[in-house]
């Protein structure tokens, strides 16, 4: 074969020019729902839309995990996962996706000479999401009793305390929102009620819900998506002056208000 002709064979030493893959990358910040205090959680990248490859896609469906604290400033050992539903402009508006435990939480929480309770509940709540939730908790020694070493309970008691914690665990799902349940996972009251409940079949301590899973989830509506994210009020205030100059009277209009058309001026 006469040299020149291969042309599998490039110049030598060619090489490519190397690209920084950032340069293709399009930045959108995070926004979470208006159940939680602060709103913006971060940043993500993802590749510039391409011919019949949309950004937007790419971005669906995209899971983000962050603290209790960080949204909310109240437990550090919670932690959050939201979902990106709806991308508007460079904002990617989420929704609640689950919940769960550290794993060092958890392992501060076992401890010798008790009882670990543990169940979980499949529950519907009011606005068609479908949540797997799971409880755990710990017998808790008597104070009357100190000489006792251990605070074991009796099989029969343990399904007594686990029905009752389905049965609050299931009310509570099924009576509100996803919104009102998230609420209550953040001011800790379902924990605080399923101890109570459970007190006079044996005393219980360090009662946590666990974790938190979204099984099955509603068609997306945008308009829900947007009331959660506080996208518009319903109306609007409008201030009207006099001719003279001073401020007149505030007259409140709901949103997307046209003034009439009118026939003849």
């Amino acid at each position: 074969m006469a040299y020149g002709k291969n042309k599998k064979l490039g110049k030598k030493g060619a090489k490519k020019k190397a690209v920084d893959p950032l340069t293709k990358k399009e930045w959108y910040t995070v926004k979470a729902p208006n159940m939680f205090k602060h709103k913006t959680i971060g940043v993500t990248c993802v590749n510039r839309s391409t011919g019949t490859k949309i950004a937007s896609d790419y971005l669906k469906g995209r899971v983000f995990e962050s603290s209790l604290f960080e949204l909310h400033e109240t437990d550090i050992f919670r932690k959050i996962r939201l979902v990106c539903e709806e991308v508007q402009g460079t904002e990617l508006l989420t929704n609640f996706h689950g919940m769960s435990l550290t794993t060092d939480k958890l392992c501060s929480i076992v401890k010798k000479w008790q009882t670990l309770i543990e169940t979980f509940v499949d529950a519907k709540t009011a606005d068609g999401y479908l949540l797997r939730v799971f409880c755990i908790g710990f017998t808790k020694k008597d104070e009357k009793i100190a000489k006792k070493k251990c605070c074991y309970a009796q099989s029969e008691q343990v399904r007594n305390i686990r029905r009752k914690m389905n049965e609050l665990i299931t009310a509570k799902v099924v009576a509100g929102m996803l919104n009102d349940f998230v609420k209550e996972l953040q001011i800790g009251s379902l924990q605080e009620d399923i101890a109570k409940a459970v007190k006079y079949m044996y005393p219980i301590g360090d009662v946590h819900i666990r974790k938190v899973k979204v099984l099955k989830r509603p068609k997306l509506d945008l308009s829900k998506l947007a009331e959660i994210h506080g996208a518009g009020s319903g109306e609007a205030v409008v201030a009207v002056a006099n001719v003279d100059g001073t401020s007149g009277e505030q007259i409140t209009r709901p949103d997307g208000y046209e003034p009439p058309v009118l026939a003849a001026i």
